[in-house]
């Protein structure tokens, strides 16, 4: 990997972030709110140089799949920031830590609070993922629900090769605040590891698994109180099960032994990078 260029402004943000470490990970201990406005303090009103900061979240599933792939597990460890995208996760931390998550952060949910906010202080969107229906009903959802956002440019997530590596300069010279990753696990971690030094005008990457279905309004969200409950697994099993059935039964187990046995939270645990 080649060796990232240092971002004063950024460090000393994600300097500044109290963590915890849960489940083999280090998460971020801040709300939907507060990781809005770190995402908009590190770009407005002055922007980073260098390099773009890189924030990424973590649930059940991807727990588990860091402590059995040696890979995904550095992909993730080399993250700015990492949110808590599983109820079970603040679940644990409440019960073991003196300084808890305080509440999910989905990325479904952090992604509209951002966008009012970038609309408000005049910055920008790239949006990159999916296949093309599903990445140009997204965009056009979010240019309806937020008509003062910037969107300087969108791309389905399928290319490669020569293809991708010119889109990834078109999206460099936009030079967006923020692009927003869709195209899952590992594959959104390993694009931000080799792409990250031909994106030095970005300012955040902020990777997003299935965001763009929920935008485009393909897949519905699980009912509030199943969310409340930590039970959107069982929603989304519910709705695929032949893709999602083995894959729970598999991780939910591990994820739950390594919450409870892998890594002590700590209210002095702070990020350290370098």
């Amino acid at each position: 990997m080649s060796e990232r260029r240092a971002n004063p402004i950024g460090r000393a943000a994600t300097a500044s972030v109290p963590r915890i470490s849960l489940g083999g990970l280090r998460l971020a201990v801040l709300d939907i709110e507060q990781t809005a406005d770190f995402m908009i303090d590190v770009v407005f009103p002055k922007r980073r140089v260098g390099r773009p900061l890189y924030l990424t979240s973590a649930n059940g599933e991807v727990l588990a799949r860091c402590s059995t792939e040696p890979m995904t597990g550095r992909l993730f460890r080399a993250a700015d920031l990492i949110n808590a995208d599983g109820q079970p996760l603040v679940t644990v931390s409440r019960l073991k830590s003196p300084l808890p998550l305080p509440e999910r952060v989905a990325t479904t949910d952090l992604f509209h609070v951002v966008a009012r906010k970038a609309a408000a202080a005049g910055l920008t969107f790239y949006m990159f993922g999916a296949d093309e229906a599903e990445n140009a009903a997204a965009v056009a959802n979010v240019q309806k629900m937020y008509p003062g956002l910037r969107i300087v440019g969108r791309s389905h997530g399928y290319l490669r090769g020569k293809a991708l590596r010119e889109k990834i300069d078109e999206i460099n010279a936009l030079a967006p605040d923020y692009l927003w990753l869709a195209l899952g696990v590992p594959y959104e971690q390993a694009f931000v590891e080799e792409f990250t030094p031909r994106l030095t005008n970005v300012g955040v990457i902020k990777t997003s698994g299935g965001l763009f279905n929920f935008l485009s309004g393909s897949r519905a969200r699980a009912p509030q109180w199943m969310q409340d409950m930590g039970l959107e697994w069982a929603w989304r099993i519910w709705l695929e099960p032949r893709r999602l059935l083995w894959r729970y039964l598999t991780t939910n187990p591990r994820a739950l032994y390594l919450l409870f046995n892998k890594g002590q939270p700590s209210s002095t645990d702070r990020a350290r990078r370098g």
